[in-house]
């Protein structure tokens, strides 16, 4: 039986998508299977896939004739192609024409459009799942979302949190007073400054938090093109609100919070989330996509774009050090539960030879 060659597509490259394949590359690897990464130039230098061991094929976020070919010639000898994302899977099911090769398509997130937009967004999402062979859900609504899109098989991914996406955090008060909080309450979110991210409502929400005494600072670390807009009302209402940009640290503050705060319109498995319960820090989050799954009982959520509770469960935190006590302890114990790299390699591996296995077989 020859090798086992996987190519691995990436399109634009979420964080969570390339940390996933940069993970999943390195456990293929050693467990001997020949990995090709075809991804745009500047996300290879970013998680540098060859220090995983795969080979490193430059491939622009385009569905030109150009650019699907020079896909499709990176994929001439692969036993499975596996696609990260809707539009990686499109262009890999075109580069995929008439060639018998098996396609994988991992969907990691979810997108909102309205009306013409929404009708694209709708189209692409039957084009990509029925070109795969599996679909791989990171969450529950998604398998049955692609299923409802006409996806011959769709199954739940065993998504492991990527390790170093945050670095360890440590408290030590020294964050604490870096970002003024020595004598007030510390609450904490990350993303990128977009709509999505629900930062809009969060501000709504800290109008409120003016009343409390102390007054709770709230800290959003990120970047993106809501930026101004949030700092104006940040100004204007007076808010206690600061926006940190994007930093390295995040672990650091992420453990000097009294509270993490994810107030997405949607997430598969947030990393914030994530992080947040392994290091023991009170979670409010929304109750959408696979947040409550991912969570259980250790987290309080709340829906989304509701003001009024997101403040009242972040003012009831504060005001209840048991309860604060009580998630802290639950947040550990629930991550002990999550998937592991070895679990996310498993299911990868089996649904690759079930896939693969004629093809390397071949007829007796």
């Amino acid at each position: 039986m020859s090798q086992l060659h996987t190519v691995q597509v990436l399109g634009g490259g979420s964080a969570g998508s390339s940390a996933h394949v940069s993970s999943l590359s390195a456990g293929l690897v050693a467990r001997g299977v020949r990995v090709t990464v075809c991804a745009p130039a500047e996300l290879g230098g970013a998680y540098d896939f060859p220090a995983t061991g795969a080979r490193l094929t430059p491939v622009p976020r385009r569905s030109d004739p150009s650019a699907v070919a020079a896909l499709r010639a990176a994929c001439a000898d692969a036993d499975v192609v596996h696609a990260h994302g809707l539009h990686a899977a499109v262009r890999a099911g075109l580069a995929l024409s008439g060639r018998r090769t098996p396609l994988v398509l991992t969907w990691h997130t979810r997108s909102h459009a309205e009306g013409a937009r929404r009708r694209l967004l709708r189209l692409l999402e039957r084009r990509a799942v029925r070109a795969a062979a599996v679909v791989l859900g990171t969450s529950s609504d998604l398998v049955d979302r692609a299923r409802r899109r006409g996806a011959r098989d769709a199954r739940l991914a065993q998504v492991a949190m990527p390790p170093a996406r945050f670095a360890a955090g440590v408290h030590d008060g020294k964050a604490r007073a870096e970002l003024g909080a020595v004598e007030r309450p510390l609450l904490m979110s990350v993303g990128s400054l977009v709509p999505a991210h629900g930062y809009g409502t969060l501000l709504d929400a800290a109008r409120r938090w003016r009343e409390l005494d102390p007054m709770p600072l709230l800290v959003i670390a990120g970047e993106g093109p809501g930026r101004a807009g949030l700092q104006r009302r940040i100004r204007d209402e007076q808010l206690p609100v600061s926006l940190i940009g994007c930093r390295e640290d995040i672990g650091e503050l992420l453990a000097a919070a009294d509270v993490a705060i994810v107030s997405s319109r949607w997430e598969a498995r947030s990393l914030l989330a994530q992080e947040a319960l392994r290091l023991g820090v009170p979670l409010v989050a929304t109750a959408v996509g696979g947040t409550p799954e991912l969570v259980g009982d250790a987290a309080e959520l709340v829906p989304y774009g509701n003001a009024e509770a997101l403040a009242r469960a972040v003012s009831g935190l504060l005001g209840d050090p048991e309860r604060r006590e009580r998630l802290a302890a639950a947040g550990p114990v629930q991550a002990a539960g999550w998937p592991t790299e070895d679990d996310t390699i498993a299911q990868v591996l089996a649904v690759y030879d079930e896939l693969a296995q004629p093809r390397l077989v071949g007829p007796h």
